[in-house]
């Protein structure tokens, strides 16, 4: 049996009002860039930045020292290199280090709105003076 048009109407609005009801609801607790903490932030991600060819992979966990803090790896067979990190109100900082005393390379980035701190872009900019930086994209690999 096929509905009414007059009924069909009416689900259509149903629905209609429904949706944008949603479009009202904020997003889930911790959601907004300005509240994605550190903790949110632990797990490995997918990195990918100008100038290579394959991507790498970051380790993310607490810092064992600084509260509030990252402590991780940056790996790509065979290379692995020490970095620490810090999230404030939707900033992402990295340090990295080859050789576990100086700085590399330091990452700026943002979390994407509407990632939920699942996705954070940027530039990386290596030490040495006179080179370009290079855009970065985060992905992490935790399902939320």
């Amino acid at each position: 049996m096929k509905p009414s048009r007059k009924l069909s109407g009416l689900i259509t609005s149903a629905c209609i009002a429904g949706l944008s009801a949603c479009a009202t609801v904020p997003s889930s607790p911790g959601c907004a860039n300005e509240d994605i903490t550190a903790e949110q932030l632990v797990g490995s991600w997918r990195v990918e930045w100008s100038g290579q060819a394959a991507p790498w992979t970051l380790l993310l966990r607490p810092h064992p020292e600084h509260e509030g803090s990252l402590r991780g790896t940056l790996m790509q067979n065979p290379q692995h290199y020490a970095v620490a990190a810090d999230i404030e109100e939707g900033e992402f900082t990295m340090e990295e280090s080859h050789d576990g005393q100086r700085i590399a390379a330091t990452w700026l980035g943002k979390v994407q709105a509407g990632s939920c701190g699942q996705i954070i872009t940027g530039e990386r900019q290596e030490g040495s003076a006179g080179q370009a930086p290079q855009r970065f994209e985060m992905r992490s690999h935790r399902v939320r």
